[in-house]
């Protein structure tokens, strides 16, 4: 059974820093795309970077220059490095995969559960 697991959320003042991962797991055949979205609290949920298999990454305009996306193919694993936090960064993150399993014929998307992350006013 495929999964998506993040990890790394946590309290942290601002300024500070994080680092999250989103590992897959399971008989997979292919990683395509993988995101990052923040959900704030009482707000939707909305891309912050995302990154194609080749390396290509792009990012929401707040978190350029302080988050940086990047991924290892070889461990299925997805990391977002995040720099000079700000409260306005305070939400649950989670992980997007767009990959194709074993036995399927097409990819599907698939979510992590989601980890907190807190940066305090």
């Amino acid at each position: 059974q495929v999964q998506l697991v993040e990890s790394g959320g946590g309290l942290v003042q601002a300024g500070g820093s994080l680092r999250l991962s989103c590992t897959a797991s399971g008989s997979i055949i292919s990683i395509d795309i993988m995101t990052w979205y923040q959900q704030a609290p009482g707000k939707q949920r909305e891309l912050v970077a995302g990154i194609t298999s080749s390396g290509s990454t792009n990012y929401a305009d707040s978190v350029k220059g302080r988050f940086t996306i990047s991924r290892d193919n070889a461990k299925k694993t997805m990391y977002l490095q995040m720099n000079s936090l700000k409260p306005e960064d305070t939400g649950v993150y989670y992980c997007k995969g767009r990959l194709r399993p074993v036995g399927a014929s097409s990819v599907y998307d698939y979510w992590g559960q989601g980890t907190q992350v807190t940066v305090p006013s």
